[in-house]
């Protein structure tokens, strides 16, 4: 196995999962769901917890409160032996907790609490030494802590670039309205992107798969890799472009997690030295194995079956 050392920096939460619901239940007051789970979530945890069930070297950079809930979360990080030297404890700050609704099609619904760790991650909670011995830093997602702005990612990229990292991002919605322009500094130290469609969409004013890439690829990111769901993804360089088609036999109960899976499952094959194309049916065989289960955890466990509808 080629080791390497993951630096992933973000949320690390408790998802709280119900499926399925529908908006009928506020006029009805109560009701009934196949599955209520509780499961670790966030962007940054899910990612970590799929690379660490790979077999890979994690450090979690995040931080959690001093209650049950963030007890919970370095449980997990123990469990699968997932570095947490830098997650800090803050007594102050509750641990996030997400509600999410599930519905028929196994899509999503959010309730989040802006007053939780969810929303109050700081550039001074990811110290220099965070970074120290990693070989893949991954900022997972850009739009999820409203402190890390553009300039405040611009910077932490800058110190892993400068470290020798090869430096990814995830990405969320946009809050704000940014555009790719707004953004245009911290892109540029970007060797990967991992945004969905519709936020890649959504942040370059682009609708065309072509397009999309052309933008990100123009402010300086070296590889653009679009999610988009059941058709797979869709990869851009300055030197190649190429769907990647989804896993066709997958069964979809729940997409929570999917788009971390995706991620986390990427920049494992990426870590083996894995060529690009390779690592794009890489990750959507993880991301296939997702969404067949409820909540994010578990996907990363079965390495072969990965391969296996990777035809690798």
């Amino acid at each position: 196995m080629n080791q390497k050392k993951y630096v992933i920096v973000g949320a690390a939460i408790l998802d709280i999962l119900a499926r399925p619901v529908d908006a009928s239940v506020f006029e009805t007051g109560s009701s009934p769901a196949r599955a209520i789970a509780m499961h670790t979530g966030g962007d940054a945890m899910n990612e970590s917890r799929v690379l660490a069930d790979l077999g890979a070297d994690v450090r979690l950079v995040s931080k959690v409160g001093t209650d049950p809930a963030g007890d919970l979360v370095l449980s997990a990080c123990g469990d699968l032996h997932i570095d947490t030297s830098y997650i800090r404890r803050d007594p102050e700050i509750p641990t996030g907790v997400n509600i999410v609704l599930v519905d028929q099609e196994g899509e999503r619904s959010f309730i989040t609490c802006p007053d939780s760790t969810l929303r109050k991650f700081y550039p001074d909670d990811v110290p220099e030494a965070a970074l120290a011995g990693g070989s893949i830093l991954c900022f997972a997602s850009i739009f999820v802590s409203p402190h890390f702005g553009n300039r405040e990612l611009a910077a932490l990229f800058s110190r892993a670039r400068a470290a020798g990292l090869t430096v990814c991002a995830d990405m969320t919605k946009r809050k704000n309205k940014e555009t790719i322009r707004d953004m245009e500094k911290s892109l540029s130290f970007l060797d990967y992107v991992f945004p969905n469609y519709e936020e890649a969409a959504l942040l370059t004013g682009e609708k065309d798969p072509d397009r999309i890439g052309d933008a990100f690829l123009s402010r300086g990111v070296k590889h653009v890799v679009i999610k988009a769901g059941a058709k797979g993804c869709y990869v851009c360089t300055e030197a190649d472009r190429f769907w990647s088609p989804a896993y066709s036999r997958a069964r979809c109960i729940d997409t929570t997690g999917a788009g971390d899976t995706f991620t986390g499952c990427f920049l494992y094959a990426l870590g083996q030295g894995l060529p690009l194309p390779d690592c794009a049916r890489f990750a959507n065989a993880g991301a296939s194995l997702c969404i067949e289960k409820t909540g994010a955890a578990g996907a990363g466990k079965d390495l072969q079956e990965i391969i296996k509808r990777a035809g690798l």
